[in-house]
């Protein structure tokens, strides 16, 4: 449920930071009867994101054996690949994005244009929907359906709460605190993907495991126990590992790490 709850609220509070941006560049250009065509925008990018999630999840449950572990693979690794990309994305984008949104916002209402406004608006919240679609999948790969989905909507919740705080005034975030501590969260998360998509190639046959159990501690802490299954999901712990899915998980965090600490990191100032 835990990482349900925090990808939902990450994606989510991103795509209402954004929307308030474009809501607030509106409001500096007096325009703010064309504020219907952002929230439609809105709207039809969460209702498609919905879509989208549902189809992944009946593509997935129609697989059986080895093609739904090479799917289960294959979604794992590409939920990994994105996550990366965000957040590498959101640290050489933070300082820039605030002064984009405007640009293209002004130019919008300059040409009177709808359309560009409800695909500004569109883009904005799908393409975090799409990735909020993708990892929730990989998630419920590896636990309780009911429970991610939960996790979910408790996410949703919580970012309309902090939403209208924000946007009221009412409380002050340092979001770019708050978006390096979550993307450390995503790092290892992401991580874990990875190396449960290297087993779940090892068990289709696609990838060699090398050696079957590097070591086994399911003694100790069974991955299958509660607290196993949220390592699990959290960072992807698995009391048996074979040795490539140790070593890219190492070789994964090691990367992003360095590529990470290599990208010059920028303020947020939103609020």
């Amino acid at each position: 449920m835990f990482p349900s709850f925090f990808l939902s609220m990450r994606e989510g509070l991103e795509a209402a930071l954004i929307i308030g941006m474009l809501l607030g560049a509106l409001q500096k250009l007096k325009r703010n009867e064309m504020k219907a065509t952002i929230w439609l925008g809105t709207g039809v990018a969460a209702v498609l994101s919905i879509v989208v999630g549902w189809i992944l999840n009946l593509v997935g449950a129609s697989f059986e054996g080895r093609a739904e572990e090479i799917f289960e693979g294959i979604a794992m690794l590409l939920a990994a690949g994105i996550l990366t990309w965000t957040v590498l994305w959101m640290r050489a984008q933070a300082g820039t994005i605030i002064a984009k949104i405007e640009s293209d916002t002004q130019a919008a209402v300059m040409k009177n244009s709808k359309p560009a406004l409800f695909s500004l608006a569109f883009l904005s919240v799908f393409r975090e929907g799409l990735e909020l679609a993708l990892f929730l999948t990989a998630a419920s790969m590896s636990a309780n359906g009911a429970q991610v989905l939960i996790g979910a909507a408790l996410g949703f919740g919580a970012v309309v709460v902090i939403s209208v705080l924000l946007f009221r005034s009412l409380i002050r975030l340092d979001l770019a605190k708050f978006f390096k501590v979550t993307s450390i969260m995503l790092i290892i998360f992401a991580a874990g993907l990875v190396a449960h998509g290297v087993h779940e190639f090892n068990e289709a046959g696609v990838i060699p495991a090398i050696i079957d159990h590097v070591w086994d501690i399911n003694h100790i802490l069974d991955e299958n126990s509660p607290i196993g299954l949220l390592l699990k999901v959290l960072v992807g712990y698995n009391g048996n590992p074979s040795l490539t899915e140790v070593i890219s998980y190492l070789l994964y965090l090691t990367a992003v790490i360095r590529l990470t600490l290599q990208k010059p990191v920028y303020e947020i100032n939103i609020i």
